[in-house]
């Protein structure tokens, strides 16, 4: 174990690229935050670290979470990839499950597979769904595919063959071929990333693992050469998509676990906050500047997901690995505001990223985005952005707002940025919807947890949008991910597709399979993290005898050393109830999957008190006034605070603007805030 104390967490955007650095000596948490550099990111890391006073040289741990992965995937820019499956099928891939979420719109477009069917290729081999060699795989027999792959030059390359999730000895014996025959060439096995049933699914993981892979890779050995560079003596590790961490290593040949590394730290923190202030129900919303995603964390726990459609449901792929519940929409300060061809407003989700960034940048944008909006409308300074670090050009956001939309839709520029607001409020409304509504839950249960450098922005209007009544603005929000990382622990996931009915005598007792299921997880777990001390969780996909889909159930590991069915079994009627809204203790379930999670703890900052003040914010907190379009009454004198200032029991009535490096809280007419005694910023929405 390295004897340094510092932990170095590092979250890349597509607009910022947000540093936190902990000293665990000192218990002390720095910050920093620099534009990301898209061409080469380990700089915009390097400049990161810098700002916030971090050393790699000092470092027993650096945390990385990144949209690298997922960027590749949605923007269709990853590697030209080649597939090897059974044969009979490699159209399996593009046929899908036939969903047509809209029957009558005409002009619906299936998903489009990332590889083209000519890059397909089939291999006669066989297993059953017992795992029995039905037909061995000849490999002599893969040769005349390695030379069709050469002559069309094939980065990577993807294996998937029927049932490898019983019997991956096919996939093994290929893999080792095409790896020494074609070096260089990123080569993946579906067994290795799910070992669930379901072949469109797996088919459509083991792809997108393969089309990403080579770009994941370089990016990822890029980091690993800079840290070495900088005599960097400790563990390089990767936020996964299920909020955990593991090692740079595996992160490079299991690229799609960390699709969601960066917005899954976020949840984490959220889960971690909820902890220190008691909360049970919490929306975890992240608005930067290229998106908005959220969360949900009920009881300590983060709802996940067993397959998440990559791209949407109507056209998205289906990546079959577990991960956070989590949905986003292209909506985030650099969204670019256009008109249609209808003559509306458009946001998103085209983004101006961080080059050229939105037009007050000054680096070249020439489109008005979210940010230019919020500027124009006075709820940006343009020189206290970033804390002055950055002045904004106002004249500029102004014009460019006059050009694109005001001036073609008779509009004044105010009333076309106020639109450009509402419009995107509107959509991030609806992606909370997609992790509370559509999963069976009611928003106005929950307190929404509002983060991201744009989060504390919309995060009031997005709320009553959804009739939520609290948010809180926590410390530092425009770090928060970052910060996320430092509350991650170590861990490893695992699933084994098992297809039993619960009986309802001791003759039909499934707990010797369970038992041993559950243990070849555990010691695959252990063996990876190599650590004594874990923490175990347990769970099953189950569904009613007759059903197609599966409801992931968590269950007590006491429920299974205990062998009790009947709790089992209720806990999966809740579950179907809350998700579906009906549940039959009558009818019969069985287990489809079942799921173990190894985790192992690490040292985490604590969240720091700060001092008591009066209910009056002190003088020096005030930072002067300036008028604020608030709709429907137009300007308004607003008066704006700067948040280090701000002291617990503090409480304002909105108007107001709470100002901090990398963030500003709108706090609309109607609004009170109230400061704890964490510095969290809480929010009723409606003012009693």
């Amino acid at each position: 174990m390295p004897v340094s104390s510092q932990r170095i967490a590092a979250d890349v955007g597509g607009t910022f690229t947000d540093l936190a650095v902990f000293d665990e000596s000192g218990a002390r948490l720095r910050l920093g935050k620099t534009l990301t550099t898209p061409a080469e990111p380990v700089h915009g890391i390097a400049q990161g670290t810098e700002r916030a006073q971090g050393r790699f040289d000092q470092a027993a741990y650096f945390l990385h979470g990144s949209t690298v992965a997922i960027n590749l995937l949605l923007e269709r820019k990853g590697a030209r990839t080649a597939l090897v499956t059974t044969s009979g099928f490699r159209d399996v891939y593009e046929i899908g499950r036939i969903n047509r979420p809209d029957a009558y719109n005409l002009f619906f477009r299936k998903h489009r597979p990332l590889i083209e069917r000519a890059l397909r290729f089939e291999v006669d081999e066989r297993c059953g769904a017992q795992g029995e060699v039905v037909i061995p795989l000849e490999v002599a027999t893969l040769e005349p595919i390695a030379l069709q792959m050469e002559r069309e030059g094939i980065e990577a390359v993807a294996i998937l063959f029927l049932h490898s999730y019983r019997n991956p000895a096919h996939e093994l014996a290929a893999k080792q071929f095409f790896s020494a025959r074609l070096p260089g060439v990123f080569v993946t096995a579906s067994h290795e990333l799910s070992q669930e049933y379901r072949e469109f699914e797996r088919t459509s993981t083991v792809a997108a693992n393969a089309y990403v892979g080579a770009g994941v890779s370089r990016y990822i050995e890029g980091i690993d050469r800079h840290l070495t560079a900088a005599g960097f003596p400790g563990r390089f590790l990767i936020v996964q998509s299920t909020g955990g961490l593991f090692a740079s290593n595996r992160a490079r040949s299991e690229c799609v676990r960390m699709l969601e590394s960066g917005p899954a730290a976020g949840v984490i923190g959220t889960r971690a906050l909820c902890e220190a202030i008691g909360l049970d129900r919490a929306i975890a919303f992240d608005m930067g500047g290229t998106t908005a995603k959220a969360g949900i964390v009920i009881d300590g726990r983060v709802q996940t997901a067993n397959t998440v459609m990559v791209g949407g449901y109507a056209e998205g792929l289906p990546v079959q690995v577990p991960m956070i519940d989590i949905q986003e929409v292209g909506t985030g300060g650099g969204s670019i505001a256009r008109l249609n061809a209808g003559g509306g407003i458009r946001v998103g989700p085209h983004s101006a990223g961080a080059q050229p960034g939105p037009v007050c940048y000054g680096a070249g944008g020439l489109e008005p985005t979210v940010t230019d909006a919020n500027l124009i409308l006075g709820r940006l300074d343009a020189s206290r952005f970033l804390g002055g670090e950055m002045p904004l050009d106002a004249a500029a956001a102004r014009a460019a707002m006059a050009d694109k939309i005001a001036t073609p839709l008779g509009l004044s520029i105010e009333q076309a940025a106020e639109g450009i607001v509402r419009i995107a409020t509107a959509a991030m409304a609806h992606v909370v919807k997609r992790v509370t509504t559509e999963r069976g839950l009611d928003a106005r249960d929950f307190t929404m947890v509002a983060y991201g450098g744009a989060g504390p922005l919309h995060a009031v209007l997005v709320a009553r949008e959804l009739a939520v009544a609290r948010v809180i603005i926590p410390a530092a929000p425009g770090h928060f991910s970052a910060i996320g990382m430092l509350m991650s622990d170590l861990r490893r996931d695992a699933v084994r597709t098992v297809f039993v009915r619960l009986g309802t005598t001791a003759a039909t007792s499934p707990f010797d399979l369970f038992d041993q299921v559950f243990a070849e997880m555990e010691a695959e777990g252990r063996a990876e993290l190599a650590l004594a001390d874990v923490d175990i969780e347990y769970g099953a996909d189950m569904r009613y005898v007759g059903q197609e889909h599966a409801v992931e159930v968590t269950l007590p590991v006491a429920l299974f050393r205990e062998r009790d069915l009947a709790a089992i079994k209720a806990r999966f009627d809740q579950a179907h109830l809350q998700r579906y809204g009906y549940a039959s203790q009558a009818e019969r379930a069985e287990v489809v999957s079942l799921r173990c999670a190894i985790s192992a703890r690490m040292s985490k900052p604590l969240f720091e008190h700060i001092e008591a003040g009066a209910e009056r914010p002190a003088a020096q907190a005030f930072r002067g006034e300036r008028p604020v379009w608030f709709s429907p009454g137009g300007y308004v004198l607003t008066p704006a605070y700067q948040r280090e200032a701000l002291l617990a029991d503090n409480r304002i009535d909105g108007p107001a603007l709470i100002e901090e490096h990398a963030s500003t809280t709108v706090l609309p007419p109607g609004s009170r805030l109230t400061v704890d005694n964490l510095g969290n910023l809480l929010i009723d929405v409606v003012a009693a």
